[in-house]
């Protein structure tokens, strides 16, 4: 139940901690920063390839359209590719041939939805459609090894766009039916634009790699509803000729990220107790390509692995992740289980695939770096002694100050981040919102602020905190598995006692607290004012009132086995000791509830649930549900009223 952010515009407002004088002349506007997605270095390393776009302006109704951008690394040389006609579009998922001669990519009419693929020069010349047109959701262009064939994830005719995130599709009609319609399958394009279909047509295949002989493939997948099985799936091998699928490994947790050795002899994944795909984390493990046993390669890592690779050699694997407060770059000894860190830091980084994207030499890399104070930007060379390849964002200057807060709770090493205003008044005390992560597996990192809801509580004179309570990434399997069958319970004290230690070291006013969240973090708010008085407003996002009934209503009951250990038919206690509906009569907290109206990870019900108890026990509360939304908010005019109503709704309770 993880909420991943979109590219939306949200109202801004500034803040100043005196009198705001009345201005005489226009102000400065000011520079937005710019954004890089899909970094990969070309296989050569003389090249860097990405998919490119600038902030909108405050209250934008439109989101800008995407460029890529080839870089050269010795001459800072750059080609821009946009749109293939004059139709907006989103371009994506752009990819190295093997040769790096070519690079491929998909283009997405904004108003047909059709998916077109492309191949162009390394230059960005000679742009071509290598697919005209797809009926469908296109995912996870690749290259074949020899460079000769496209690979895609093909959903033929789909109802909706991939994920649980995106809104649902209408259930109407023979419901078993319906909610297994769409398949993702695993489908070939070669030179002459034909599509073949790879992998059964039964089996929704979530990631996949290409075996070295070109044979197959090694794949994540799971029968049935492709919504709701990622959390079942298992490691496949897929014979590409046969289109017959052979299960390799069947987990006791989640799976994520396959990868085939270089000799194509072994398989390395990522395993462990996971909330939402694609947000990922848990243990490296390495499987023989033709079946045996897997492997914990990196057992007792106190962090959490979210992507990795093989990088040229048959015996390493560099993997990144999240290590308490800094992201991580390590690799593992496949035989000796040995761990060495190349490089950490308390930053965000990011690339295509990996977090870090690597050469054909093994080291040579590219990758985007940011804090909450600094932006983005692209750094290229050996890892760890990184050259800063892009400038796109000077001047773009930081609106918040960030520390990272760390206490001990229940025998756990806890961490959060606080954000502040830039500049504080002497002696003055700030109102403060806690602001829960989705999940529960996930965490709060170090971006750049420039738009959100912490922009626009910065904005307004609020600090934020931003706590990683059990549950959260970054200190290995046991404290992500710490919640386990204890919802609300210890991750909540771990928040309070988190509370506790920033009011230690920052001039955050207690009797002014606030406390919101979406996803999860919208179940923790729930959860929160049933518990504590402590918290004078909160604004729940998509939230879960109620275990019981959530249980039928969602999409993706899946999930909710590996957290709860059975289903609530066979185990309701464990689900009602964590449902805020159970202590419903504690709330004394004004409470502002908002969803969409078609969220298949949080059905729009549970937050009716809960605004009815509120609205019949007599506390301030309101409800508001989005028109054709799913459990990510992404209509930009929506988002701002999310904004202003939730602004509204602190500042009324907190800012007396």
């Amino acid at each position: 139940m993880n909420i991943r952010l979109s590219l939306t515009a949200v109202a801004l407002a500034l803040f100043c901690a005196g009198a705001v004088a009345a201005q005489t002349t226009a102000p400065i506007p000011e520079k937005r920063p710019h954004g890089f997605a899909s970094v990969s270095i070309s296989p050569d390393g003389t090249s860097v390839l990405s998919v490119e776009a600038t902030d909108p302006a405050p209250g934008a109704s439109a989101l800008p359209a995407p460029s890529l951008v080839i870089r050269n690394r010795a001459s800072g040389a750059k080609v821009t590719i946009g749109c293939p006609s004059d139709a907006p579009c989103q371009l994506s998922a752009p990819a190295w041939s093997p040769d790096g001669t070519h690079i491929a990519y998909f283009s997405r009419d904004t108003k047909s939805r059709q998916f077109s693929v492309w191949a162009a020069d390394a230059t960005g010349a000679n742009a071509k459609p290598w697919l005209a047109s797809f009926n469908g959701v296109l995912n996870a262009l690749r290259w074949s090894p020899d460079g000769t064939t496209l690979s895609v994830l093909a959903t033929a005719d789909a109802h909706k766009d991939i994920g649980a995130t995106a809104a649902g599709a209408a259930l109407v009609g023979e419901i078993s039916a319906t909610i297994a319609q769409d398949v993702q399958r695993i489908a070939t394009i070669d030179s002459t634009g034909t599509l073949s279909f790879a992998s059964p047509a039964d089996l929704f295949i979530y990631e996949y790699d290409w075996m070295p002989n070109m044979r197959g493939f090694a794949a994540t997948a799971a029968h049935g509803n492709g919504d709701n099985n990622w959390w079942i799936a298992k490691l496949y091998t897929i014979d590409r000729a046969a289109m017959t699928a052979h299960v390799l490994y069947s987990p006791k947790l989640q799976i994520n990220a396959p990868r085939v050795s270089p000799d194509g002899k072994n398989v390395a994944f990522i395993s462990g107790i996971m909330s939402d795909f694609g947000s990922v984390g848990g243990d490296v493990f390495v499987i023989p390509a033709g079946g045996g046993p897997a492997v914990d390669v990196t057992p007792g890592v106190r962090a959490s692995a979210n992507a990795i690779s093989w990088t040229g050699r048959n015996d390493r694997i560099t993997f990144t992740g999240l290590m308490n407060d800094s992201a991580m770059i390590d690799t593992v000894d496949v035989a000796s289980k040995t761990v060495k860190t190349l490089w950490s830091a308390p930053k965000s980084i990011a690339a295509d695939g990996m977090r870090v994207s690597i050469a054909r030499d093994g080291v040579t890399s590219a990758l985007t770096q940011q804090t909450f104070e600094q932006p983005a930007e692209i750094f290229t060379g050996p890892i760890g002694n990184w050259t800063q390849l892009t400038h796109d964002n000077e001047g773009v200057n930081p609106v918040v100050r960030a520390q990272s807060v760390k206490w001990k709770n229940d025998n756990y090493n806890v961490q959060g981040w606080l954000i502040m205003p830039r500049t504080l008044v002497p002696g003055k005390k700030y109102p403060m919102i806690v602001n829960v992560h989705g999940g529960p597996s996930a965490a709060s990192g170090p971006n750049f602020v420039s738009r959100g809801n912490t922009r626009d509580f910065i904005d307004r004179g609020y600090f934020v905190f931003l706590p990683n309570p059990r549950g959260s990434y970054g200190q290995g399997e046991a404290f992500t598995a710490a919640n386990v069958k204890d919802f609300g319970y210890g991750d909540l004290r771990d928040i309070l006692t988190g509370i506790d230690a920033v009011e230690k070291v920052a001039p955050v006013d207690d009797k002014r607290l606030g406390i919101t969240g979406f996803s999860y973090g919208g179940y923790m708010t729930m959860w929160a004012v049933t518990q504590t008085n402590r918290f004078k407003a909160a604004a729940a996002g998509a939230g879960v009132a109620n275990w019981l009934s959530y249980y039928g209503e969602n999409g993706i009951d899946q999930w909710m086995i590996p957290f709860f250990g059975s289903t609530v038919y066979h185990d309701p206690a464990v689900y009602a000791k964590s449902s805020p509906i159970t202590f419903i009569n504690n709330v004394k907290t004004p409470t502002f509830v908002y969803v969409g109206e078609r969220d298949v990870e949080c059905p729009a019900p549970q937050s009716f649930e809960f605004w009815h108890a509120l609205s019949t026990l007599g506390v301030p509360t309101s409800l508001v549900v989005y028109e054709g939304e799913g459990h990510g908010i992404r209509q930009p005019a929506h988002t701002r009223d999310i904004t202003t109503r939730v602004m509204g709704w602190f500042d009324k309770y907190l800012k007396q």
